[in-house]
């Protein structure tokens, strides 16, 4: 089903994506389970000149996870024409969900779909919502919040735009999983954001005392949230789902 934020992506571009992800396939031996946007078009506050940040879980034949030596678990491509695109071995997806990790979490998350997503991810889905862990969550904003804050938001001066929302973005997904602990962070901010999308990335802009609070105070506060010891039947749970997968 086509999306109003699917629609965001321009069909010559959309149509060049999927042809690169047709091509990794083909060149690569892997089937795909899901490729989307993870980057600021998903997130919903694109720039004029953003990258599309295309994303994606694979799987290999059962063999090559048999291998004593088994190959890199990723798929790296440089970036061509504004397009970025990489993806994860499901092996590697599974181990990191298990960790709380938000990356596989937001991937799943996104509005911007450039396949069908395999029935193996609504699987996926409902594993990350039963292990999740709101503080290692909230952890993960925290460190990547705080990066993108890096010494601009204790000084003064207007900031970069990209700088400015990388941080608050963070803020409000540890806001998010304090409010609602139970439920994975939404990756969607469009109604909080729609400044961005009418100025470049690089432009300068002016700061707002009740936004860096926000930022400051939402960052400070990770270690509020209640954390969950990871439970054996989880991880007998992501090594079924793995086996059912390689094992059709």
């Amino acid at each position: 089903m086509t999306t109003k934020a699917d629609m965001t992506i321009a069909p010559p571009v959309r149509q060049e994506i999927e042809t690169r992800l047709d091509r990794i396939e083909a060149e690569h031996g892997v089937r795909l389970l899901l490729a989307v946007e993870s980057g600021s078009r998903a997130w919903g506050f694109p720039s004029p000149d953003s990258d599309y940040d295309v994303r994606f879980l694979y799987v290999r034949p059962r063999d090559w996870y048999l291998s004593l030596a088994p190959g890199r678990d990723v798929i790296e491509t440089p970036i061509e024409d504004e397009i970025d695109l990489n993806g994860w071995d499901v092996r590697k997806a599974l181990t990191l969900l298990l960790k709380s990790n938000a990356v596989v979490s937001e991937w799943m998350l996104s509005p911007i779909r450039y396949r069908t997503d395999d029935p193996f991810i609504a699987r996926l889905a409902e594993l990350a919502d039963e292990l999740l862990d709101p503080r290692a969550i909230a952890y993960h904003y925290a460190r990547s919040g705080k990066l993108a804050a890096d010494r601009w938001l204790d000084g003064e001066g207007d900031v970069p735009v990209k700088k400015y929302f990388y941080a608050l973005r963070p803020a409000l997904a540890i806001r998010a999983i304090r409010l609602n602990p139970a439920a994975r962070p939404p990756m969607n901010l469009q109604a909080l954001v729609e400044a961005k999308a009418r100025t470049s990335e690089r432009a300068n802009g002016t700061r707002l005392p009740e936004i860096d609070a926000l930022i400051r105070g939402e960052l400070e506060r990770a270690g509020e949230l209640p954390a969950r010891k990871l439970r054996d039947r989880f991880v007998d749970r992501a090594n079924q789902l793995f086996l059912e997968l390689v094992n059709p």
